[in-house]
């Protein structure tokens, strides 16, 4: 779903109605600092941070971030150092922080399950977010976005307290060159940290052939599989073929982008259906399947308890009604490469804006090797002249939008640009999105409780 869209307030009601309630853990970081900047209202940021367990760091955030009357007229947001190979133990201990608290809400006040949705892709600040997440006894783990084969090891290190590494994913790197991240949970702590527990991971597959690898070359557990087809929101797998459409630019899927349900459950593991799964029938035709369920992100990213604002989910779910709702999948916008799903509507606060390049967030970066200057950091939608200038083919810009800023606008917490202007958002999801007015009937807004109703009111068990 994007930035905080899956927020704790969703997870939250989506766990108390007997289901696995996922937080989105992408940018958690940002998140948190500027619901600090924004006053927190109801409170709930400054809740969680009392109970995280390391009182110091939660007491610096604070000074740092927290605006009790909000921010001045006219004053954006102050951003974190942007993430690289290397950050100060400050950087580390608020991205574990952030997690924490966000986690920590999901399971406020009830005893069903809670997880965290990672991107593999967004690899430097994962280990503490991980960290957090289990710090504050989050059940699952699920990320796509590339292949987590080293993630389940760096749980079963964090989950001892022990130090934990990711490769990392290095362009321009010689051949048995090697570059790590790190993150050791020893120096966040002056006495003996608490007891916890590995969470389950699911990663999430677009393919038969992934799985299988997983399966066999993953560094640690892993506990089942989200299968995802091209129809799902946020970033999609390329299509097999690579082709791309003349007539639309979107990427087309064919029978080879299909998975082969019954080779996953060959596999032996739990595995859920996800992608244009949220519908009764749907959700029959998984279990018929094989599969322990299914994974919903539209029909949940549209409810009242979303991190939407509600200009967006009261304008999409208008145009749902008078079917003028559009969905593309755009083979550019995304600095990553991967294929990513945009919705536009009547009314959409993008629609004709001429985004400026900028990169001040940096989530989606690329690291590269800059010689004997060591590492350098770029992405394919920061300004053209700049991207050049660190060695990129500039043929991998046009057409990019910072994820980052426009994922975040998107949930009440864009920044405020130069002349006044508020950075506009940028909506991802799936393709069932076009056919919510079935849902919907004749509502202008819907509960997560009427979601869960109605999926399970057709399906067995």
């Amino acid at each position: 779903m994007g930035i905080a869209v899956s927020s704790w307030r969703l997870a939250n009601a989506v766990a108390r109605l007997g289901q696995l309630g996922v937080v989105s853990g992408v940018a958690i970081d940002s998140v948190l600092a500027r619901r600090l900047q924004d006053g927190d209202p109801g409170g709930h940021m400054r809740r969680a941070m009392e109970h995280f367990p390391i009182p110091q760091v939660a007491s610096e955030a604070l000074a740092r971030h927290f605006h009790p009357e909000g921010r001045a007229p006219g004053e954006p947001y102050a951003l974190l150092p942007m993430y690289q190979q290397e950050v100060s133990r400050s950087r580390d201990l608020f991205s574990v922080l952030a997690s924490f608290v966000e986690v920590h809400l999901a399971r406020e006040g009830h005893a069903g399950l809670v997880g965290i949705n990672l991107l593999t892709k967004i690899q430097m600040g994962n280990l503490a977010f991980l960290y957090g997440a289990i710090l504050a006894g989050v059940d699952y783990v699920v990320m796509g976005a590339g292949i987590p084969r080293e993630i389940p090891g760096a749980l079963d290190a964090l989950a001892k307290h022990q130090p934990a590494q990711l490769r990392l994913e290095l362009e321009g790197a010689a051949p048995r060159q090697a570059e790590y991240l790190g993150f050791d949970p020893a120096a966040c702590w002056e006495g003996a940290p608490p007891p916890v527990l590995r969470p389950r991971f699911l990663p999430i597959v677009a393919s038969n052939l992934l799985a299988t690898m997983l399966l066999k070359k993953a560094t640690g557990r892993i506990d089942g599989f989200i299968i995802e087809g091209p129809t799902a929101g946020g970033h999609n797998a390329p299509p097999r073929d690579r082709g791309v459409s003349p007539e639309t630019g979107e990427p087309r899927y064919g029978e080879r982008d299909v998975v082969d349900l019954e080779q996953i459950r060959k596999l032996g593991l739990p595995f859920w259906v996800a992608g244009g799964a949220g519908r009764p029938e749907r959700l029959e035709e998984a279990l018929a399947a094989g599969a322990a369920g299914i994974q919903v992100g539209t029909l949940f990213a549209y409810c009242d308890e979303s991190g939407l604002t509600d200009t967006i989910r009261r304008g999409v779910l208008e145009n749902v009604r008078r079917g003028t709702v559009r969905i593309r999948t755009d083979a550019r916008a995304s600095p990553t490469g991967f294929p990513f799903k945009l919705v536009s509507w009547d009314g959409d606060p993008a629609e004709g804006v001429v985004r400026k390049r900028v990169c001040d967030l940096g989530y989606l970066r690329d690291a590269y090797v800059r010689g004997e200057k060591g590492i350098g950091y770029r992405c394919a939608s920061e300004p053209e002249e700049q991207f050049a200038a660190k060695g990129g083919d500039a043929g991998e810009t046009p057409g990019r939008q910072c994820l980052c800023n426009a994922l975040l606008a998107t949930v009440g917490l864009g920044q405020l640009r130069e002349g006044g202007a508020i950075e506009p958002p940028l909506l991802t999801s799936g393709d069932e999105v076009t056919n919510l007015a079935a849902f919907l009937g004749g509502r202008t807004h819907y509960a997560a409780a009427d979601v869960v109703r109605w999926l399970l009111g057709g399906a067995a068990a």
